[in-house]
């Protein structure tokens, strides 16, 4: 089987449903941005150190879920409704229940924290600010399609995962966060 069928070549592409949209419309370029996002969780996947299994599998379901959430976004604005909907607002608890448990052996956030201090830590980092882009990208499609009223609340919460996961990673390869200063005490 051929990956390439040339439709595309003008700029258009088809939608879940057959229809075709400009590869620049608003749907397009969200589902776009979920699949780049998707594909740096992957890479934080195999980053993540060793005795990381249970931060795997997390993972792996959000990539699942982000997978989810591109199926959604890949079928026209008049397609939306419930019934297609799979983002759900038990998908955001879960995030909010898994942060209080991260959280709890963590140290008090007392300061703004930078991004790195070790490998996997820091591509937690990017997947955070390429989670905050696809939600600014999804909450502009919500100004001109209808979108799934639990998608903006999902992808809110997710960033903050990400922010936890970034310092549970640090903690467990007991590295310290860099913490940013004031230009007057650098």
């Amino acid at each position: 089987m051929r990956i390439y069928t040339r439709q595309g070549d003008a700029g258009m592409t088809r939608l879940a449903d057959g229809s075709a949209l400009a590869k620049v419309h608003w749907r397009v370029e969200s589902y776009g941005q979920v699949d780049t996002l998707n594909s740096h969780i992957g890479l934080l996947v195999t980053c993540l150190p060793d005795g990381s299994d249970d931060l795997a599998g997390k993972l792996q379901l959000i990539q699942q879920e982000m997978f989810d959430l591109g199926s959604e976004l890949a079928f026209p604005a008049d397609a939306q409704n419930e019934t297609l909907w799979q983002v759900s607002e038990q998908w955001t608890l879960r995030l909010e229940a898994e942060m209080d448990a991260f959280s709890e052996t963590l140290p008090a956030l007392r300061h703004f924290i930078l991004p790195g201090g070790s490998l996997a830590a820091a591509q937690a980092h990017v997947v955070r600010t390429l989670v905050r882009s696809c939600e600014r990208q999804l909450v502009a499609l919500s100004h001109q399609e209808p979108l799934n009223p639990a998608v903006l609340p999902y992808m809110n919460r997710l960033s903050d995962w990400f922010f936890v996961l970034a310092r549970v990673l640090l903690q467990r390869e007991n590295k310290p966060e860099l913490r940013w200063k004031k230009p007057a005490e650098r």
